[in-house]
């Protein structure tokens, strides 16, 4: 009888395996780069004022410009102050609340949180009306300008804090046109814009009186059709600014030190 051998079967190709750790971590640093990008890329342009506009807006909104320049290097240097206080002194709860407190009140004046107070809400539309065949179609939509002039008539007749469909308005805030939208603050807004504003009950009265604001609803709003409201609510409510405050030239300055 013949003794037949048996064949050993062949080695099956070795397959490589990848841990899920490592597909995790792929997966998570792509999404950062895609953010990172995002975030580089959605960044507003400024909005400079020109000195062809009223002198009355120009010289307000330079006033603003200085005020708030000198309001974001105050707040960096309270939490400087704050920062060494707790690391040097931490049984000296008084210093640092009494730090707290100023950064709070120049927080608020900056703009970094929401308030509330007496007010009123003014709300911009564009137009119904149709398009006639010899003028273009953006005159009878809302534009960035015309944001601008109404928010720069509300600061003139005294508001303290203004916003736009939540977007919080302050003298850095970006307002370009895109398309039919505009963009606030790296947000892109459209049609109604409900712009709330906060200040002195004779606000509307200065408002509502300024020759500057009639001319604004005589030679713009009224001709094209734009549809303009305003209400006087009990109380209205103003974002805080969402933004990020980035200072690289400045810094804070002792006021106790001689200039």
């Amino acid at each position: 009888m013949t003794r037949t051998e048996a064949t050993p079967p062949a080695a099956s190709p070795r397959r490589f395996s990848v841990a899920s750790w490592q597909v995790t971590l792929g997966v998570a640093m792509l999404v950062l780069g895609f953010l990172v990008a995002a975030q580089l890329q959605g960044q507003a342009p400024r909005v400079r004022y020109s000195t062809q506009e009223r002198p009355p807006l120009v010289q307000t909104a330079e006033e603003l410009q200085l005020a708030q320049d000198q309001l974001k290097a105050q707040i960096l240097s309270l939490r400087e102050q704050i920062a060494g206080a707790q690391v040097s002194a931490a049984g000296n709860d008084a210093r640092v609340s009494q730090l707290n407190d100023a950064l709070r009140e120049a927080r608020t004046s900056a703009g970094l949180l929401e308030m509330e107070g007496p007010g009123m809400v003014l709300q911009l539309g564009d137009s119904t009306l149709p398009v006639p065949p010899d003028r273009a179609p953006g005159d009878y939509l809302v534009s960035a300008n015309d944001l601008r002039d109404l928010i720069g008539e509300l600061w003139i007749a005294g508001a303290e804090a203004v916003s736009v469909n939540g977007e919080r308005i302050g003298v850095a805030t970006a307002m370009t046109d895109i398309g039919t939208t505009v963009l606030i603050n790296s947000a892109y807004l459209q049609a109604p814009y409900r712009v709330s504003a906060i200040g002195p009950d004779e606000m509307y009265d200065r408002l509502t009186t300024s020759p500057s604001f009639l001319q604004f609803v005589e030679g713009r709003v009224s001709p094209f059709g734009l549809e303009l409201g305003v209400a006087r609510p009990e109380s209205v409510a103003v974002a805080a600014y969402a933004g990020n405050i980035n200072l690289v030239e400045s810094r804070a300055v002792d006021s106790s030190a001689p200039r």
